[in-house]
């Protein structure tokens, strides 16, 4: 992508960005220092209430306080709920804390243990008293925007015995973090070192990089962005979570003059003699995604397996707005690589929008070495390893951990290389264009969707909506169209933006299939049953009853 999208979305900047855009207002005044400690005193109160405190004189806090203005905040809150009667102690991980916070802290009853064995002690003294003391919260609050790197050893050795205390929700105890747990890559959102994974991250005027990106991302918990005043970057974004409302805009109901090729056509190379059942998968998603055909070039017995199981499936070559490639292809069915060869050059020579997708995507080097240039219009849906194997093959090294600790650099030098969008299988997902633009972050959906075959379904999702967006784009180019729809923005042309939304009827679909959601861990799916939610979940989304707030799963 070039530009942002010009939906509503949730926007990432870089963190020197914000405070050049800050610095004009913040310098030489703490008023924004306790609007932000006012803020993280209510998102403390809202975690102790979650965990059973019934009034704060029940519950006790214990603040993790590095140097600078995240520990300052966290002194300030720490004050602020000490008053209102919480029992509240805190350990320094530096002797250089915000003198004039720490004063306050001490003045309002806050127990301050200096760095070293003292802070040790106050955070044995805290899991001890554990669970039988009363509701818990730990408030991070020991590195901020600015820190790089792993954790130093003092914070380090603050945190290790809380994580060695149980996972987030297991645990006796809820964590807060006052703008991004501590030690993740404010930007890149690397996880270099050890970090405490909050319950809840409490930031300001917009994003960072760490909460939209993984693995920090999977840190962050539940992210409140608090507006103070201050004014956003004019940069554009490092990254964008698009919401529903604004995904939804990009889905249209056919009316009375739509016929198959308005609605879109999806030609489907997927299934194999080894994987036949991938066939049915996507052809099946691709129909209950909306696409008004869908055809199918397999073997016969796969043929035959997908017309059993859905018999509008067209298998005959003929004309198609948007191709799906690869899903359970044989790497040593060397025929079939043949014709999907043929067919990754028809769409690149065409610029046909298409998915390239597990089978196909190991052959789109050679096929980039005989002259087949990809465009925005073909979407890579590689899982980490895959694309450590594409990168590694374009002359990029890569190995899987190196996608998986950096996996938005990954996406990124993915769409450089090849010039295509990509969409890496991550948590969240990442989808990047070929251009300067922002990543785009989006929720997968719950963890049941790790299951055989749901990337064939999320394959055949994605191919309906190119095809449809193929299909009003060319409503558009008519000049006798009276179509509403083709009057609207060029924005639903976006290759990367229907990606996005691919993902989110994926993951509602997941919602529903699973039964999980806010508080509700849910039951397993197999993936065919993906494909019967699909209609429901584009229902949900469609009409405004689906919600995408970065609440983690």
């Amino acid at each position: 992508m070039s530009t942002a999208p010009t939906l509503a979305p949730t926007t990432a900047h870089r963190a020197a960005a914000i405070a050049a855009a800050e610095a004009p207002l913040t310098a030489g005044t703490d008023r924004y220092m306790r609007a932000a400690a006012g803020a993280l005193v209510r998102a403390a109160r809202a975690e102790l209430h979650d965990a059973g405190a019934r009034r704060l004189a029940d519950a006790r806090v214990l603040l993790l306080v590095g140097g600078g203005h995240n520990g300052g905040d966290a002194l300030l809150a720490g004050a602020l709920l000490a008053e209102r009667g919480a029992r509240v102690s805190a350990a320094a991980a530096t002797d250089r804390l915000h003198a004039g916070a720490a004063e306050t802290a001490r003045a309002a009853g806050v127990t301050l243990a200096a760095a070293g064995a003292d802070a040790a002690a106050a955070v044995a003294r805290f899991l001890a008293d554990a669970p039988g003391a009363g509701p818990a919260l730990v408030i991070d609050g020991l590195t901020g925007l600015g820190a790089s790197g792993p954790l130093r050893r003092p914070a380090a050795e603050l945190i290790a015995p809380l994580r060695g205390a149980g996972r987030r929700g297991q645990r006796p105890f809820r964590v807060l973090a006052v703008d991004l747990p501590s030690g993740t890559g404010v930007d890149d959102g690397a996880v270099p070192g050890p970090v405490l994974p909050a319950d809840r991250s409490v930031t300001f005027t917009c994003p960072r990089g760490a909460h939209l990106l993984p693995p920090a991302a999977r840190a962050v918990g539940r992210l409140d962005v608090v507006d103070l005043g201050l004014p956003l970057p004019e940069r554009l974004p490092l990254a964008v979570r698009p919401d529903d409302a604004g995904l939804a805009r990009l889905l249209r109901a056919p009316g009375g003059a739509d016929h198959k090729y308005t609605r879109g056509v999806v030609g489907v190379w997927a299934g194999s003699l080894a994987y036949p059942g991938a066939a049915v998968l996507t052809c099946s998603a691709a129909v209950r995604a909306g696409a008004g055909m869908v055809r199918l070039a397999a073997p016969r017995r796969v043929t035959d397996l997908v017309l059993a199981r859905r018999p509008e499936i067209v298998p005959a070559p003929g004309r198609a707005q948007a191709l799906v490639l690869g899903p359970g292809t044989d790497p040593a069915d060397a025929p079939r690589a043949v014709e999907l060869r043929r067919a990754l050059g028809a769409a690149a020579r065409d610029a046909l929008p298409a998915v390239i997708d597990a089978g196909a995507l190991g052959l789109l080097p050679a096929a980039m070495a005989d002259g087949v240039h990809p465009g925005a219009v073909h979407v890579l849906t590689p899982h980490a390893g895959e694309a450590a194997a594409l990168l590694t093959a374009l002359g990029r090294t890569r190995t899987r951990a190196d996608v998986e600790a950096a996996p938005a650099e990954a996406a990124r030098a993915l769409a450089e290389a090849t010039g295509a969008t990509v969409l890496l299988k991550d948590t969240p997902t990442l989808i990047a264009g070929p251009g300067p633009g922002p990543v785009l972050s989006v929720d997968p959906g719950p963890g049941w969707l790790a299951t055989a075959g749901s990337g064939d379904v999320l394959a055949g999702i994605l191919g309906a909506l190119l095809a449809a967006t193929r299909a009003q784009e060319e409503g558009r180019a008519r000049p006798d169209s009276a179509d509403p729809a083709a009057a609207e923005s060029a924005e639903s042309a976006d290759p990367a933006l229907a990606a996005a939304l691919a993902v989110r009827l994926h993951a509602l679909a997941g919602d529903l299939a699973s039964g999980a959601g806010p508080g509700r861990t849910g039951r397993p799916l197999a993936a065919l049953d993906l494909t019967r939610t699909l209609p429901a979940a584009w229902s949900a989304l469609h009409g405004g009853r689906s919600r995408h707030d970065g609440a983690p799963r």
